[in-house]
This record gives structure tokens, C-alpha cells and sequence, in this order.
């Protein structure tokens, strides 16, 4: 299997060289063929100037903004079996592209793969409090998916799909701007095979928004377009906060 990471950047001269690093550091400790395309999203900044600066980084742009329009322009340029959507402030951790492909090698069913992230520039107690939200999520999705069959878990950011699954579904829905994304494709990949989400697969990632936007109203407002998009299926959030500037 050839692995796609497809990584939207958005003004992100600060983080995405930190985030191309995790990743080839990464691709040193293996032998499969990963590709690593970075979307450059209408950035004013440095982002495509230090991302062309890698060797074998590919760089594309999609001029309209957008996370989950900038995901869907890095799925039809990927060439990969599975697509890896990680945002441009993430860091991967020792092991995440070997535990990935495991996963996928041992279920030909499964369509999603998916793990929590942890926030490596705020307290260790934002941190403790978001290892709560994440326990409280996946007993719901427990609920959710494989008795009510109404809904998956995704963590955006942090998921890995099965190409072949993501265009029998018919790719991202760019309708969405952001709250709620990873919900909305987590639901329509079931249809196609598994959708998995393990703790054993974490990301180190940026709390910006938390930090920003406050731990508790971040939390309530994720959890609010989970269900909104799963009981009606279009997101409660129109639009979401830019929190880089």
C-alpha cells in the first residue's frame, strides 16, 4: 500500500516546517512509498515558500479557503491507497505511520482509522481534561455505532481513510466549513467498510483554539456538531473562528 499525507496549510510559516520534519523523520524508520502533499491554501505568508523547500514534498494550491475544500483538493491530486489528513500544526510521534499500516494490512474491511490527539504547547491538566472528553466520546460512539448504527468517531486532524472507500462515499462534503467535518465523513464511510478509533495512535497537535476560544466552550461546541450532524446531518456551526490572526 503507498501512503498520501495530505496536509492543509493556511498561513502556516511557524508550524509547517515542524510538521514536514515529524513526518520524514518518520518515513526514515520504513520502507513503504509515502507521498506528502501540501495544500496551500490562499496562504499570505511564507507556508508555500518553506514546504517547496523540502525535497519531495509536492505542493499544490487551492486558492478558495477552506479546511475541508483544501482536503478534497489534496484527495484527487493523491496517488496513495490511503490518505492520511493531518493538520499543518501537527507532529507525528515515533511509530504512527508503522501502526498505521498495521492496522490497515490486518482489515481489508476497514475503511477509517482514527486516534486522539495531544496538546503539546498547553498544561498537562488541558491535556487530562481533554483525555475525559475523548473517554466520554468514545463511549458515546461505542453507543452510536455499533448499537444504534447512527454515527462514527473521527478526530479531524488525526485520521487515516482508505482511498476506494472515501470515492465510493464521493469524497469530503465542501459544504462544511469546519465544526463537524470529521462527523460528517466518519458517518458516510461506514457504508463503505469500518471506521475505527483507537487510543493507540495519537498526534501530537497545537492548542491553539483551545487556548483561544476556551477549553470548555471548544469542547461544548465540538460535542454540539457531533450530534447535530448526526441526528441532522449537516453541521450546527456555519463558520468557525480564524485563530492564527
Amino acid at each position: 500500500m503507498k501512503l498520501t499525507f495530505i496536509i492543509p496549510a493556511y498561513n502556516e510559516e511557524a508550524c509547517i516546517g515542524k510538521c514536514l520534519d515529524s513526518v520524514l523523520r518518520e518515513m526514515e524508520d520504513i520502507t513503504a512509498d509515502v507521498e506528502i502533499i501540501v495544500v496551500n491554501n490562499n496562504s499570505a505568508d511564507r507556508t508555500k515558500e518553506i514546504a517547496l523547500s523540502y525535497k519531495g514534498v509536492k505542493v499544490i494550491d487551492e486558492p478558495q479557503k477552506g479546511l475541508v475544500k483544501a482536503r478534497q483538493a489534496g484527495y484527487k491530486a493523491a496517488t496513495g491507497d490511503l490518505i492520511a489528513n493531518i493538520d499543518a500544526d501537527n507532529m507525528l510521534p515515533r511509530g504512527w505511520i508503522r501502526k498505521v499500516f498495521g492496522e490497515f494490512s490486518g482489515d481489508e474491511r476497514l475503511a477509517a482509522l482514527s486516534g486522539p490527539v495531544i496538546y503539546y504547547d498547553l498544561p498537562r491538566f488541558v491535556n487530562i481534561q481533554a483525555k475525559i472528553f475523548y473517554g466520554i466520546g468514545y463511549i458515546t460512539n461505542i453507543f452510536n455505532n455499533f448499537i444504534f448504527r447512527k454515527g462514527a468517531m473521527l478526530q479531524g486532524g488525526n485520521f487515516v481513510v482508505r482511498k476506494s472507500a472515501l470515492e465510493k462515499v464521493g469524497g469530503y462534503n465542501t459544504d462544511i466549513d469546519f465544526f463537524g467535518e470529521d462527523t460528517d465523513i466518519a458517518c458516510r464511510l461506514r457504508k463503505a467498510g469500518h471506521v475505527k478509533f483507537t487510543f493507540k495512535l495519537p498526534m501530537y497537535s497545537s492548542g491553539r483554539r483551545l487556548a483561544a476560544e476556551g477549553v470548555f466552550r471548544t469542547g461544548l461546541r465540538y460535542a454540539v456538531n457531533y450530534f447535530w450532524v448526526i441526528f441532522f446531518k449537516k453541521p450546527y456551526s456555519k463558520k468557525s473562528t480564524d485563530i492564527r490572526g
